[in-house]
């Protein structure tokens, strides 16, 4: 759930006129594996390549451990992460970056491209989105037409291919833009059908934290008018270029999303409704939280859809998951101890790497003796299971002065590099840059 300001920021700095050729139907996306070719131990043109291929094994369980100096890598060097040992890269500096500050837009998107050879990052400022180099970490180009809200997620196969929206959905149009040779097009021109549905709409978007289905062909949208009140929701099949099923809505939603699987569009809200995910027709509805938190969707190791978040209103502040076919609801871990608490973020996006979830603390407060906990200021990878395994990778050194300086770390759909944002130990906003964390391709074991 993104702070209003994230929206409104945007909204104030970015205007884009969207220029864009003619209307070609997408093929079809099929959702294959990495090239191992492509992981940092294998490819020695990558930065990594010689920390991920000596790298011990993850160490795992709800450890304690001590907080390494706060001293920053030097930027665009890769160095052996303290007490985790994980090849860490800053990958930002606003100096460098010409005085903009850059940073990975949030936990739920998807930053690295199919064969996590490119990178996308967003600015705090000025609407504009970058392109960097995944494996060196260094900056290539701002993208063309992409600005604000822009919605941007990557093909799940096509590693120069980046789907997006015009700004805030505004247009009501899915964009296919080749970040190489700056190409772009519409595949998807909802505008005439919505407004048979809802005559006085004017955008179709998720409120910027939703994603399409893990083969890139189901989406499921918001209708909005341009006052910004929802009319309803609608479910789109890319491949058909076709809407399956909308229904209409008369509060407006945090945002809306599909679940990786495609099965079901999952809207989250702090109404009545809660969150809940809902089939293709939304005649039926499966009941995922009372209300809208921090969460992601992810597969389990069955491949099955999962909804990972955080209750706080329950005894012990359970991070949990539930099982979207049944609403079967298992916790997970927990962040209330003696009187500590943690906020979290979640990145489900990891869809080649199944049965795991990264997450991100921030925001914490020590137990009643003073305390620091295991989870605090760390990153992780968390096991989708009933007594789940714990895979400890970076600690984020982030003191969250505000929304942008949170960490809201994000993993590339192996699961193998890991994004990050953080001010490294200071309340100095100026300070804040985007770190990349590497690990070997069979860490997660």
């Amino acid at each position: 759930m993104k702070k209003n300001t994230l929206t409104i920021a945007r909204r104030a700095t970015a205007a884009a006129v969207i220029a864009l050729l003619c209307h070609i139907p997408a093929a079809q996306a099929q959702n294959t594996p990495h090239d191992p070719k492509n992981r940092a131990e294998n490819n020695p043109q990558d930065i990594c390549h010689d920390i991920v291929r000596k790298q011990p094994r993850l160490r795992g369980g709800a450890r304690l451990d001590p907080l390494p100096d706060n001293t920053p890598p030097a930027f665009q060097q890769a160095i052996t992460s303290p007490v985790y040992n994980t090849c860490l890269i800053r990958i930002t500096s606003k100096t460098a970056n010409n005085g903009i500050i850059r940073r990975n837009d949030y936990s739920r998107r998807q930053a690295f491209n199919a064969d996590n050879t490119r990178l996308i990052l967003s600015a705090t400022s000025g609407g504009n989105w970058y392109l960097h180099d995944a494996r060196s970490g260094q900056s290539l180009k701002t993208l063309p037409y992409l600005a604000g809200d822009a919605e941007p997620h990557w093909h799940p196969t096509q590693p120069e291919i980046l789907y997006y929206l015009n700004t805030n959905g505004i247009g009501m149009t899915v964009n296919e833009l080749n970040v190489e040779s700056g190409a772009t097009r519409i595949v998807g021109d909802l505008g005439a059908r919505l407004r048979e549905r809802w005559p006085d709409v004017t955008s179709a978007w998720t409120r910027a934290e939703g994603s399409p289905s893990a083969d890139g062909r189901y989406w499921c949208f918001m209708a909005e008018t341009a006052n910004w009140q929802t009319r309803g929701i609608f479910i789109w099949d890319m491949q058909q270029d076709r809407i399956l099923g909308s229904m209409n809505v008369n509060a407006r939603p945090d945002h809306v999303s599909m679940s990786p699987s495609g099965k079901y569009c999952v809207v989250s809200g702090d109404d009545a409704s809660g969150t809940r995910a809902w089939n293709h027709d939304f005649s039926r509805h499966t009941q995922l939280h009372h209300k809208s938190e921090h969460s992601d969707l992810a597969l389990n190791s069955r491949g099955e859809d999962i909804y990972v978040s955080v209750d706080y209103q329950s005894n012990r502040g359970d991070i949990y998951m539930t099982h979207l076919d049944s609403g079967r609801r298992t916790p997970l871990i927990q962040l209330y101890d003696n009187g500590s608490s943690s906020a979290v973020h979640f990145s489900g996006k990891s869809y080649d790497k199944p049965g795991w979830i990264l997450v991100s603390t921030y925001g914490e407060s020590p137990d009643r003796r003073g305390n620091r906990k295991w989870m605090q200021r760390k990153i992780f990878a968390l096991g989708l299971e009933a007594s789940p395994r714990i895979r400890n990778i970076s600690y984020a050194h982030s003191d969250s002065i505000d929304y942008w300086a949170e960490p809201q770390a994000t993993a590339s759909r192996d699961f193998t590099r890991i994004l990050f944002n953080s001010t490294w130990g200071t309340r100095d906003l100026n300070q804040l840059s985007t770190y990349m964390s590497v690990i070997h391709g069979n860490a997660l074991r």
